[in-house]
């Protein structure tokens, strides 16, 4: 298949051709790029699959233009999720509610809800409304792999796979939405993004609801399938190819007897503090120490060192863990695994 890679302004309209043909688009949100299908065509979920390499078990979220559009996803929009939906839509906000028959089940693995999200994004949104479906997009790469953040990222990876690639330019945001179950009586956060547990929380009291935000816990974590209700859940995520690891300021020792015993491998090093001394290592990015161009950078330094024939990847884990470093924290901590002793 050859790709097409178009600026989204003058590919819009054959973009919503696709889609409603029933075939796949990647294109831009705020947050990451998405591999976008009809969500009610059982042949374009099964094709997302099927490009992404995804385990059928993990759910998409399914992208709409408006709340009009989201409550004709769902069997229940509460008022909860209307208040929520007011406050954060457009935005980096996705909410797990009880699934209409409209949406493909496969959509949701099988299960009864469904993750909906209104991207805060111009090309997104005219999408959605060109083409006149509710859009399934997880992220537009390899399943289990760093997340693209421009199309350039989305051709090195999908390029003969899908017909179409909108280029509406980097993402500003750069990490995947909050995703949080509204099911329940308690909002659970089962991914952690921009909209962070003190937004919602701040949200919740404003519209006269209890302020009790749950998670994210170990319940956001898993390696079981029935467990699975959006996307971002699994233990092993966003991962770039080559081998990494992380540490934390707090236990430079460990860092420094590991570079000692490197020998002769080619170490990349991404942190964003600069150090009065940085080691020594073969490839070094340094990332803003602000958490919002942190997040903004982070996917594109992932992907830039992982294209420089290192044998392994040095990664700093935050310290904080609140506001977007909850966030930033979460995607290193399923991408890397923990330097060894």
């Amino acid at each position: 298949m050859l790709t097409s890679l178009k600026p989204a302004v003058s590919a819009l309209r054959q973009a919503a051709e696709l889609i409603r043909a029933g075939e796949l688009v990647a294109f831009p949100t705020e947050t990451v790029y998405g591999l976008g299908g009809d969500a009610g065509n059982i042949s374009a979920i099964e094709r997302i699959y099927q490009v992404k390499g995804r385990p059928a078990h993990n759910p998409l979220i399914v992208h709409v233009p408006d709340i009009a559009a989201a409550q004709q996803c769902v069997t229940t929009f509460s008022p909860m999720a209307l208040a929520l939906a007011r406050q954060f839509w457009p935005g980096p906000f996705t909410m797990v509610l009880p699934r209409k028959d409209r949406i493909c089940p496969m959509v949701s693995a099988g299960k009864n809800t469904v993750a909906l999200r209104c991207p805060q994004h111009p090309v997104a949104l005219a999408l959605l409304r060109e083409s006149g479906r509710p859009i399934a997009a997880p992220s537009a790469n390899r399943s289990g792999y760093t997340s693209p953040t421009t199309a350039a990222h989305v051709a090195a990876e999908l390029s003969g796979l899908i017909p179409l690639i909108l280029d509406g330019g980097p993402c500003r945001v750069g990490l995947e939405s909050t995703v949080v179950d509204l099911t329940g009586t308690i909002p659970v956060i089962l991914r952690p993004g921009a909209v962070t547990p003190d937004m919602l929380a701040a949200s919740l009291a404003t519209a006269g609801f209890p302020s009790a935000v749950h998670g994210p816990s170990s319940r956001s974590v898993t390696t079981v399938p029935e467990e699975v209700k959006s996307p971002g859940q699994l233990e092993s995520h966003y991962a770039p190819r080559t081998p990494a690891y992380r540490f934390s300021i707090s236990k430079l020792d460990r860092l420094q007897r590991y570079l000692r015993q490197a020998g002769n491998q080619r170490v990349g090093l991404l942190c964003w503090e600069q150090w009065p001394q940085l080691p020594a290592c073969a490839e070094t990015r340094v990332l803003p120490a602000e958490a919002s161009a942190c997040a903004r950078e982070l996917y594109i330094a992932l992907r830039d060192l992982d294209t420089r024939h290192c044998d392994v990847l040095l990664i700093q884990y935050p310290e904080a863990m609140d506001g977007l470093w909850l966030a930033i924290g979460d995607r290193l901590r399923r991408a890397t695994k923990e330097l060894p002793l």
